[in-house]
């Protein structure tokens, strides 16, 4: 056996060890299991269907979350869930979408990091989400994330509030896309800069329309 094969399969049976070290980790949930088990099987079928080029893409990939994306985006990978739900390539784009959003302009911050700039106590924090003086995102058990770019100095950007209130029917994705994506009834600038820049009232206007028949 030369080396290469020999260090290949070290490599492997360190791998297949430590996922039945994962799957020790959750016993008494075993949904946690069964959905590891489901992932572990779609993996498989992945990784049965992608050529070596493919495999080394997907490998390369900066996170854990980048490859899983990579590996379905990749050609050999085509179809592979279509005939359960012909929606998944949606989803995976929605979710690079979401994704994208959160990390832009500083990425998120959690209500903990929130309070040290606001220099208020978390329980303060989540009561002005509550009331939709801050934009914060949901995610789970874990609490919310809040958009670094919303905080200037110590405080919240200049306006922001007052833009919140107009948007409080739209849903937090929603209002991130507002803020981040260029407007038509702002010549195509971003809410974001129009604020920063202390454009309030165009905005105010935009924001208004906002989710209306040709308004961005």
């Amino acid at each position: 056996m030369s080396p290469v094969v020999a260090m290949a399969k070290d490599r492997n049976s360190s791998a297949l060890a430590e996922i039945a070290e994962r799957l020790h980790e959750f016993d008494g949930e075993p949904l946690r299991v069964a959905f590891l088990t489901r992932g572990i099987d779609a993996l498989t079928q992945i990784a049965e269907r992608l050529d070596q080029s493919e495999l080394g893409e997907v490998v390369a990939s900066p996170s854990n979350a980048d490859a899983l994306v990579t590996a379905l985006s990749q050609p050999s990978a085509v179809g592979l869930f279509s005939a359960a739900d012909p929606l998944t390539p949606a989803r995976l784009r929605g979710l690079q979408a979401r994704d994208a959003l959160l990390a832009a302009e500083g990425g998120t911050l959690t209500a903990e990091e929130v309070g040290e700039v606001l220099q208020l106590s978390r329980e303060a924090v989540d009561r002005r989400r509550a009331a939709g003086g801050l934009l914060a995102v949901d995610i789970g058990h874990r609490g919310h994330l809040y958009p670094a770019w919303q905080f200037a100095g110590e405080g919240v950007l200049p306006g922001l509030e007052e833009i919140l209130a107009l948007l409080a029917e739209h849903p937090p994705l929603a209002k991130l896309r507002f803020f981040l994506a260029g407007n038509c009834r702002l010549g195509g600038d971003r809410p974001l800069d129009r604020l920063r820049r202390g454009d309030l009232e165009a905005v105010r206007l935009a924001a208004r329309t906002f989710g209306e028949h040709g308004a961005a």
